[in-house]
């Protein structure tokens, strides 16, 4: 079983940073890959960074290429999510999410991934 628990959000202009992180309980997390998802009010929960167990392999959503950046760190158990030039539109509940694989193809697929947080709000104002 893990555990996750995501923090770091927040209210910000248009233009600004975050950082998003993402705690995870239990000793395999070394083992998982990890994903970063979020959903807008109305809309459909979406991919937005995905994460393979060794950091080696990491995939974005074409919307947030080149302005996010996700990392992870095995030894605190922690994957991250860097926000740089926020946008309006980027305004959305985050989630992390854990798949039960060391890296997989089907990393933008919801249905990939076993362990969800609850979420953490961000709010990018115009």
């Amino acid at each position: 079983q893990v555990q996750l628990v995501e923090s770091g959000g927040g209210f910000v202009q248009a233009g600004g940073s975050l950082r998003l992180s993402c705690a995870a309980s239990g000793r395999t997390f070394s083992t998982y890959a990890m994903a970063w998802f979020r959903q807008a009010p109305g809309r459909d929960r979406e991919f937005v960074a995905a994460i393979n167990w060794s950091g080696t392999a990491i995939y974005y959503a074409g919307s947030v290429k080149g302005r996010f950046t996700i990392s992870r760190d095995n030894a605190k158990s922690t994957v991250y999510l860097q926000m740089n030039r926020l946008k309006p539109e980027d305004t959305a509940v985050y989630y992390c999410a854990a798949a039960e694989v060391a890296g997989t193809t089907r990393y933008a697929a919801r249905d990939e991934y076993k362990y969800w947080g609850q979420g953490t709000q961000v709010t990018v104002s115009s």
